[in-house]
């Protein structure tokens, strides 16, 4: 189960609506970036174009995007919703 993100102090060092910066971290599969993409077309409908890179071992690989969030609830929303994904690791 994931923690929800709150309380965070977003809203003392942004102004609203602003592009943000995701960078998410998980199991190398096929799918984590179609995953990613169908949670964040749902929260933040946009048009991304995510950079993915594997890890040295080829086991890990991280998914960087930039959306444009609208408040500080909605970028707790989304670290919450793409940390609710299995394979995913972090979120930064």
């Amino acid at each position: 189960m994931v923690t929800p993100v709150k309380n965070t102090k977003f809203d003392e060092y942004l102004e609203f609506p602003c592009p943000f910066t995701f960078k998410i971290m998980g199991l190398a599969n096929v799918d984590l970036t179609d995953q990613i993409l169908t949670k964040m077309q749902a929260i933040a409908p946009g048009d991304y174009a995510p950079k993915v890179k594997p890890s040295s071992k080829g086991t890990y690989e991280s998914v960087t995007l930039v959306a444009t969030v609208t408040s500080k609830e909605h970028i707790e929303q989304i670290y919450t919703e793409l940390g609710s994904i299995e394979a995913v690791r972090y979120v930064l």
